[in-house]
Formats: structure tokens, C-alpha cells, sequence
């Protein structure tokens, strides 16, 4: 039942404040976010490289309010790319992009959200690796499944979020298996109106395992993003029934969660990719982790009357 409080509490300008100004917030942040600067991430970069694991990268930020605002976006994705350039890690490290970072909820936001994101998705190819755009609110899919159908014209590597909580979800996975697409699976991490959302959490678990089994049985390439143990174990097999091989499909993990098995499963042979979060403006992605899991919320309260 805390999910839904803090994920409306994640859209407070007052909450913000005062989650910001608390005492243990430094030390709970610095779990899920990997730094503020590309200086701070690239490090973390090639440590997990070095671990065997995959990497891809998000510069926090979001609810952009200004054109220039979405430009700074894209540059900083570029900036990072650049510093990515030197280090040789090709597909062992990608981008992830938020079209609401790239002025999607603007005047004419569609077409300067595309703007803005070619030149990313650009530079990534010129370096060997690729980008995956980020399933935000229900609002924005249709605009991010026609950005991401544009871009795989050119960029066919290029990759998207779908959400097992949306009911639209099952048929957006058949037709992006149908067509090849990079696709990650996730529970869905917004508050979605009972309208356009399942509620429970069994219920979303069980579409979460239809949708892989279609994923695993079309032509793409299935991300599965979660930290259920559970959910993993079925994807496996899914994946053994499906015929695949270990290079055919991969795991995500979000940084700073179940570490252990983010190694033992790249110590199997698994593609394990780890979500790496960087950058200041880091209020909106933090509240969504402490909405995913109840022990993060409790060991963030912990922290603030530890620290208090």
C-alpha cells in the first residue's frame, strides 16, 4: 500500500525539499545512484565491466520545463558518450534515455524529443554500443513507440521499455517480437489508474510471465529486468523452451540491487546488464526505488534517524 503514497509523493515540490534536506539522504541516494558527474560514473563503469557485468547508463533527470533544458539533456548524453569513447567497451556499456528528458511533454514535444534523441543515439552506434528508450507514464507510449519505430529505420539495434503492469502491454510485445526490436521487460515503476493498469501485485507477476514467454518466442531480443528471483528462474527456462542460446537474451539489474546475483548469473554465462543511474537530478528515480521494494523505504528511515 506504500507504493502508490510515494510514488505521488515522487511528483512533491514539498516532499522534494524535504527529502533532499534530510539527514540520511546522502547515504540511501549514493546506494542507487552511481554519482552526479560523468567523472564519478566512469569508474563504476569499468569496475563492473571488469566484473564480467554490462552496463547501461541513465543521466537522471526529468519534467524539463524549457527547450534549452532538453538541449542540456541531450549534451549531457553526449559528453558521456564521448568519455565512453576511449575506454573500448563497445555493448558492454549503453545508454538509457527518458523522452520526457528530451522535451517530449513540450510544445511540439514529439518532434523535439526525436531531435534530440538521434543525435544520441547517433554517437552510441559510432562508438559500438546502443540506446534504449524508457517506458515512462501511459501518456507518452504512443510518442515513444513512434520515436523508437523511427530511429530502428537507421538504427535498428535500438531498444525500448515495455511495462507488464499495462494492459496494453501483451499486444505491444507481440508486435515488437514480430519485428526483431531490443525489448525490456519491466513491472512498471508509475502510479497508472486501475483504468489502464493492473493493480495487484500477483496479477502483474503473472502477466510479467506471459509477456516474456512471448518476448522469448519472437524474433527480438528479450531484456528482462527484474530482481524476483522467481521471475529470473522463469525466464530461464523460458528462454531454455525458446531454443535460445545465453547470448540471445540477458538480465537486468538496477545498480546497488542483489549485487550477489547480478554476479552469479554473469558467472553462469549470462548477458547481466546493470542499470547505472548518475547525475543531480536524482529525486524522481529514488522515490521510485523506494516505491518498488518496502525494504528500501525502511532502510532509507534508518538512515534518517541514524543521521538525525
Amino acid at each position: 500500500m506504500l507504493g502508490p503514497v510515494i510514488l505521488a509523493a515522487s511528483r512533491s515540490d514539498k516532499m522534494r525539499r524535504f527529502v533532499s534536506a534530510a539527514p540520511g539522504t546522502k547515504q540511501v541516494v549514493a546506494r542507487f545512484i552511481a554519482g552526479e558527474t560523468v567523472d564519478d560514473v566512469v569508474p563504476i563503469v569499468r569496475e563492473l565491466s571488469e566484473r564480467g557485468l554490462e552496463v547501461t547508463l541513465d543521466v537522471v533527470g526529468e519534467d524539463i520545463t524549457t527547450v534549452e533544458q532538453s538541449h542540456a539533456a541531450r549534451d549531457a548524453y553526449l559528453e558521456l558518450i564521448g568519455r565512453l569513447k576511449g575506454l573500448g567497451l563497445g555493448e558492454r556499456a549503453e545508454m538509457s534515455v527518458k523522452l520526457s528528458m528530451f522535451g517530449q511533454s513540450l510544445d511540439g514535444g514529439h518532434e523535439l524529443a526525436l531531435a534530440n534523441v538521434r543525435p544520441v543515439v547517433e554517437a552510441a552506434a559510432e562508438i559500438g554500443t546502443t540506446v534504449t528508450l524508457d517506458a515512462e507514464d501511459h501518456t507518452t507510449l504512443d510518442s515513444m513507440f513512434a520515436i523508437h519505430e523511427e530511429l530502428r529505420k537507421d538504427f535498428p539495434q535500438t531498444g525500448c521499455v515495455i511495462q507488464a503492469y499495462l494492459f496494453r502491454t501483451e499486444d505491444d510485445a507481440r508486435r515488437l517480437a514480430a519485428n526483431g526490436s531490443r525489448v525490456r521487460i519491466v513491472k512498471g515503476a508509475y502510479k497508472e489508474p486501475a483504468s489502464v493498469a493492473i493493480q495487484e501485485k500477483p496479477e502483474i507477476d503473472k502477466a510479467y510471465v506471459r509477456i516474456m514467454k512471448i518476448l522469448m518466442e519472437g524474433k527480438g531480443y528479450p531484456m528482462i529486468g527484474s530482481h524476483d528471483p522467481r521471475l529470473i528462474s522463469v525466464g530461464q527456462e523460458l528462454a531454455r523452451r525458446a531454443g535460445r542460446k545465453l547470448d540471445e537474451y540477458e538480465f537486468q539489474m538496477l545498480y546497488g540491487i542483489r549485487g550477489e546475483e547480478q554476479n552469479r548469473l554473469a558467472a553462469e554465462g549470462h548477458r547481466m546488464r546493470v542499470y547505472t543511474a548518475y547525475g543531480t537530478d536524482w529525486y524522481g528515480y529514488f522515490m521510485r526505488r523506494l516505491a518498488e521494494k518496502p525494504a528500501n523505504l525502511l532502510f532509507f528511515v534508518r538512515s534518517i534517524l541514524t543521521k538525525g
